[in-house]
């Protein structure tokens, strides 16, 4: 008789980045978002190929549920395109943008070095002593001996230039050598984890108790024999590595505990007494001052460096954008870049040809800083020396994604749109390669959408596109504009500027010289936001047919 199949029971996502690391969630609640808004209950800012709000996980009885948000790239599970509620089984993968997400029906585990077991909180016996810090500080003289406040003092007026890395390993040395231990392991916080600095040994297990009280207590514990010790005789963890006598302290500053440092001694090499608790008590505040010094010089020096970089990266990068529009009878240009960081992935220009007409071009490129502004640059240089003679638009295009596709990252792509002006017809041929339409307001007031014609770049080589003309008569206008102007948000609530909002007013102004009403799309953006600092890149340029004299 065939069995009933378990019922799945997910308790975790998985979500995986293209960085190759793995997010953990526990599935605590009904209903969770993705996408780069901050609403999302999973954010991912910098993933240009999700929607500010991309899709929902929901919970529906005993089941899940994937639910796509009217995102703009879609949602896939197992590789096919959603659009309606998908209820997701154990072997399901729902990708979008460019993460992966899946269940998994059991807590996973880090591969660690070192694993935190639950152990008991019971008042310890006496084979286990304790201290802190402050009570060795507040002793009297006679009692803590002058070398012991010496120590102190001298480790707080300590610095040095010596490599987090080789610190570490001095310290655990240090810390073995002064109370005989066999094996050792130092461990800082870094955010609520501990992560492995420096050991001697291998395949710790730690009690969670013992962490806990060094960590949120601050106290330094030493255990005589833990087999005899009420706390720790029970566990199998203890028993089984043959662990008799321990200490754990904190690496603590003033007030402030950034990790801990753990010896151990199996088969009672060396028995522990309250004078190596007290010692190694003092070492480790001497080192975690150290490690605070070490740190901090080490991350100014960082931040300096790359301060000064990306200074140097902003000045080359405001050289490749045209420090003013061209003037060209019979048309009114005017631009406008201002990156979100230092330096940005947005990109327009303008090129003059012999015969009077005019080239407006506007990309955006996948992401922010650094790494958007190399893309931006390449895409620059090979815009130049492709688009030397606009005889087809289309097939240039065509050219430029094929050497975009082969050089770009698989996360990486860049949308772009390539109009070429005829003042004295008025003609506008253009090929939009995936950016967001541009925006044609007619001297009467009514507003077109210049549409796609095209997928954006770096996405698929054998992509094709398509060319289209249309005709500004004189008093129309045209603005082209990135992701940073329509999707600028409010602070206090999930809202954006939005393309209706742009055309409403960019009909308003079309009267307006060109420079003008880009000041005047920028006070409206400013003013929406509540002056709050921009999210993205923004972009505007302006071509407005001038009338005929």
């Amino acid at each position: 008789m065939a069995g009933v199949a378990p019922t799945f029971r997910p308790r975790e996502l998985l979500i995986h980045s293209p960085d190759g690391k793995t997010r953990t969630l526990p599935l605590d609640r009904d209903r969770f978002t993705v996408g780069r808004s901050s609403a999302s209950e999973l954010c991912y800012p910098d993933d240009a190929g999700l929607s500010r709000q991309h899709l929902a996980i929901e919970k529906s009885g005993d089941q899940w549920l994937v639910r796509d948000l009217k995102s703009k790239n879609g949602t896939f599970v197992n590789g096919a395109r959603i659009t309606e509620p998908h209820t997701l089984g154990p072997d399901d993968r729902v990708t979008a943008g460019h993460l992966t997400i899946e269940f998994a029906e059991k807590i996973s585990v880090p591969a660690n070095t070192v694993v935190f077991v639950e152990g008991a909180t019971s008042t310890p016996v006496s084979t286990t002593a304790s201290t802190n810090l402050q009570g060795l500080l507040n002793q009297d003289k006679d009692e803590s001996g002058a070398p012991m406040k010496a120590l102190i003092r001298a480790g707080r007026e300590l610095s040095g230039n010596m490599p987090l890395d080789e610190l570490f390993k001095l310290i655990m040395n240090l810390s073995l050598e002064a109370v005989g231990a066999s094996r050792g392991v130092l461990m800082t916080l870094e955010g609520d984890d501990l992560v492995v600095r420096a050991a001697h040994g291998e395949g710790f297990r730690i009690s969670s108790a013992v962490r806990d009280r060094v960590i949120n207590e601050k106290t330094s514990l030493l255990v005589r024999d833990a087999r005899l010790d009420e706390a720790f005789a029970g566990r199998m963890s203890i028993v089984q590595q043959q662990i008799r006598s321990m200490l754990a302290v904190p690496l603590q500053t003033d007030d402030r505990v950034i990790g801990l440092i753990y010896l151990d001694s199996p088969h009672f090499v060396h028995e522990f007494t309250k004078d190596d608790l007290n010692l190694l008590t003092v070492m480790a505040n001497v080192a975690a001052i150290r490690i605070e010094h070490t740190r901090l010089a080490e991350v100014e020096q960082a931040e300096r460096l790359h301060a000064k970089e990306l200074e140097q990266a902003a000045e080359i990068q405001r050289r490749l954008l045209p420090a003013a529009a061209p003037t060209v009878p019979g048309v009114d240009l005017a631009g406008y870049n201002a990156p979100c960081r230092t330096v940005g992935g947005d990109y327009y220009d303008f090129m003059i040809y012999p015969d009077g007409r005019v080239a407006i071009l506007v990309g955006d490129v996948a992401g922010k800083g650094m790494p958007a502004a190399l893309l931006m640059s390449s895409l620059q240089a090979r815009v130049q020396v492709l688009f030397d003679d606009p005889v087809d638009l289309a097939a240039l295009v065509t050219r430029l994604n094929r050497i975009i596709t082969s050089n770009c990252p698989s996360n990486r792509f860049i949308s772009f749109f390539f109009g070429v002006l005829d003042p004295k017809t008025g003609e506008l041929a253009y090929v939009n390669a995936g950016h967001n339409p541009p925006l044609l307001a007619r001297r009467e007031g009514s507003v077109e959408k210049l549409d796609c014609t095209g997928l954006i770049l770096g996405i698929m080589a054998a992509a094709r596109y398509e060319q289209k003309t249309v005709t500004l008569e004189p008093g129309d206008a045209v603005v082209l504009f990135s992701d940073g102007v329509t999707e600028a948000s409010r602070p206090d609530k999930d809202e954006e500027f939005g393309e209706d909002r742009l055309a409403e007013l960019f009909s308003k102004l079309r009267n307006e010289p060109a420079q003008a009403i880009i000041e005047a799309i920028n006070q409206q953006v400013t003013e929406f936001t509540v002056g709050s600092p921009p999210a993205d890149d923004i972009t505007l340029v302006i071509a407005k047919r001038l009338p005929i004299q």
